[in-house]
């Protein structure tokens, strides 16, 4: 599916500072499905949410309840991946709790700032060709 048609869901952006407000992780997935939240938190960046998808699709927490942590590698937390040996200091320093969804994507934003795609890269097999597409249609745009 090409970037343009990974659909950005119009839920009110009300509704996505609500669920910011809220402490309980599962009160906030009563709320708005994880796949929502990215999606309106990210429309603005929208490989990010290929990304997600990729990623965990588009999972925060598990079933029973606990993060969601990555196969390959169980430091990977959250709905963005983030790798809790590398970020988890310097999310808490910076006040993001990745092991919220609110800390989780807005914490995959300042690395995407800053970085690009690049601390998605292994699974970029999945997201790549998004990726390309965007840059094309930006590119086009001009």
């Amino acid at each position: 599916m090409p970037i343009n048609e990974i659909p950005t869901n119009s839920i009110d952006t009300a509704v996505v500072k609500q669920v910011e407000n809220r402490k309980s992780p599962k009160e906030i997935e009563s709320i708005l499905s994880t796949e929502q939240y990215v999606r309106e938190y990210f429309k603005d960046i929208p490989i990010m949410i290929a990304i997600a998808r990729c990623e965990s699709t588009f999972r925060q927490l598990d079933h029973d309840g606990d993060i969601h942590r990555g196969r390959a590698n169980s430091a990977d937390v959250g709905v963005m991946q983030i790798n809790e040996f590398y970020h988890l200091k310097t999310s808490e320093k910076k006040d993001y709790d990745i092991h919220t969804i609110e800390g989780n994507t807005a914490y995959a934003r300042e690395l995407y700032k800053k970085e690009g795609t690049k601390p998605w890269t292994a699974s970029k097999p999945c997201w790549g060709k998004y990726e390309a597409k965007s840059l094309a249609l930006a590119l086009n745009a001009k």
